[in-house]
């Protein structure tokens, strides 16, 4: 093996032949010789920059997502609502400051039924793209798929006033399923993007940190949308979504200047940082997209693991973020700007809570100490039964503000482990379908989007009482039990033979595919016996071993 104490001063061309070359004679992995580091992918490369503008296009994205659960609230004229008679024992009295006192009144009678149809009519769009835009972003490339989605929804956000002033609650309503329709395509596109451009070793922490947007966007957007509602700029809540759509707008620009489809396509990236992502990914094996091996999915219990477990997820996720602003004004009394700012606590906790998470899970794989599958497991139950508890006794937590607000954290807060578990899935046991299978997951698992709210409103039903908003958080509780104890039983962490099937699709044993060479995280001709890799240092550089690692 060729000596590597002047790989530093090593030119760009003789770095390519001796990866190529490597790899051709299978030569053994020393400790001394490293067939790849993250010193030659860059400490901040070009992936990291697609990490960066992905955290922000997802926090435009939800921040034009959550910014009509904080303007209804404005928009609402509550006063001619008809509401049946509450308890009064039941009832959080209004204290005396006037941090909490409510808000005036909009100008549109919707009551919780229309409210509720207003906040889901989006997910009935949302449902019908998600697979298209996965499957899209394999076929043409998730850059396009994922800015025309951004693009589209942030148009519709600086329409939203308009229609709205129009008061036809179908109109509406139609505007918000056009929405869905836009951002429906983003998770799986970003998906397919990551697929093409993350190290294996790596998908915990960039995963954490894209998908960590959307906290961000969530925190930056709550308490924003309560300081515009309650001010006179461009009319209170109308700014709301003048502001947001501008800033997408804006976003789009950059996405398209800055970003490429794959390392190949990128017009300045590093020839370290490109080999590095080659290597680890083993790209060049397949360069034509692979048709969707339907029957082997369909079949597989770990597809349908992430697919109940994303289900569980987005009830639990969509319920807070459309019913907490609603929450925080009818039964703790918030103002619209305190309610701001108490709804965006939880979700900036788990914004920091996500990436933390994500750091330490790629540390414990990279270091052979845990296995991906249970890193996933570990993690992704962080994610789901600390939730379950905190939601359950928030209910009985009743008008005690500081309890209520410090268990929403928890639940919210926790749930940021789930960047490190079931969202990286998809990549684990598929990478060459990434896009396909978070379309269609997230596709199932829109329903609560537009069940939850109309859940609620039914269970509601104008009587805003401690004890109807206990029930709407024990559903949401069994629902997350349930879910992950599902994914627990049933996840893989290993890469699924039929990643990798041949054309023919089905002439190879499932034995035989295991042996051969995968598109992810594998090296063509390493042998078997390489699977016994149990320090850090054989974990990272036996390729052939990171399906069973990571």
């Amino acid at each position: 093996m060729s000596d590597h104490s002047s790989e530093h001063s090593t030119t760009h061309e003789q770095l390519s032949q001796d990866v190529v070359r490597r790899l051709g004679e299978e030569e053994p992995l020393t400790d001394t010789a490293p067939l790849y580091s993250q010193e030659k992918g860059g400490c901040l490369g070009k992936r990291h920059l697609l990490a960066f503008m992905g955290f922000l296009g997802f926090a435009n994205v939800y921040a034009m997502r959550v910014n009509l659960s904080v303007a209804i609230v404005a928009m609402v004229n509550n006063t001619a609502i008809p509401h049946a008679n509450k308890s009064i024992s039941e009832e959080c009295e209004f204290p005396g400051d006037n941090s909490t006192l409510p808000s005036k009144d909009g100008e549109f009678v919707w009551d919780e039924s229309e409210q509720g149809l207003i906040l889901g009519s989006f997910f009935y769009g949302y449902v019908l793209t998600n697979f298209l835009g996965g499957r899209l972003g394999e076929l043409i490339g998730g850059k396009i798929v994922f800015a025309v989605g951004v693009l589209v929804t942030s148009i519709l956000t600086l329409l939203t006033p308009v229609v709205a002033y129009t008061n036809i609650t179908p109109l509406i309503v139609a505007l918000r399923i056009l929405e869905g329709l836009g951002e429906g395509v983003t998770f799986p596109a970003m998906n397919s993007l990551m697929a093409r451009w993350i190290p294996p070793l790596e998908r915990s922490k960039m995963s954490a940190y894209v998908y960590a947007g959307a906290q961000f966007g969530t925190v930056v957007s709550l308490p924003i949308c309560g300081l515009l509602c309650q001010s006179d700029f461009l009319g209170g809540w109308p700014s709301v979504f003048y502001v947001f759509g501008v800033l997408g707008l804006l976003w789009f620009i950059f996405w398209m200047v800055l970003i490429s489809n794959t390392p190949e396509s990128h017009p300045t990236i590093s020839l370290e940082e490109k080999i590095y992502i080659q290597t680890t990914l083993n790209d060049a094996l397949k360069a034509k997209t692979p048709r969707i091996p339907w029957k082997h999915i369909l079949t597989s219990m770990p597809f349908w693991a992430i697919l109940v477990v994303h289900i569980a997820q987005n009830w639990g996720f969509y319920f807070l973020l459309t019913e907490l602003p609603t929450y925080m004004k009818n039964i703790l009394h918030f103002s619209l700007a305190n309610q701001g700012f108490m709804s965006a606590l939880p979700y900036f906790v788990s914004w920091v809570f996500s990436i933390c998470a994500g750091l330490i899970a790629d540390k414990l794989r990279t270091a052979g100490v845990l296995s991906t599958t249970a890193t996933r497991r570990i993690f992704n139950s962080i994610g789901f039964y600390g939730p379950m508890v905190c939601l359950i006794l928030v209910g009985y937590a009743g008008c005690n503000k500081n309890a209520a607000i410090g268990l929403l954290c928890g639940a919210v807060g926790l749930n940021g482990a789930v960047y490190s578990g079931y969202m990286n899935s998809h990549l684990d046991i598929a990478p060459n379908f990434a896009g396909t299978l978070m379309g269609i997951t997230n596709t199932a698992a829109t329903v609560p989007g537009f069940l939850a709210p109309q859940i609620v409103g039914i269970l509601i039903a104008g009587e805003q009482t401690v004890s109807r908003w206990q029930l709407v958080f024990w559903i949401a509780g069994i629902v997350y039990f349930v879910g992950n104890t599902f994914y627990i039983i049933f996840i893989s962490g290993e890469q699924q033979p039929w990643n990798d099937l041949p054309a023919n699709q089905g002439s190879t044993s499932v034995k035989e595919r295991e042996e051969q060479v995968g598109q992810y995280g594998s090296i063509p001709g390493q042998n078997q016996n390489q699977l016994a890799a149990s320090n850090s240092i054989e974990a990272q550089r036996d390729l052939s071993h990171i399906p069973e690692v990571f």
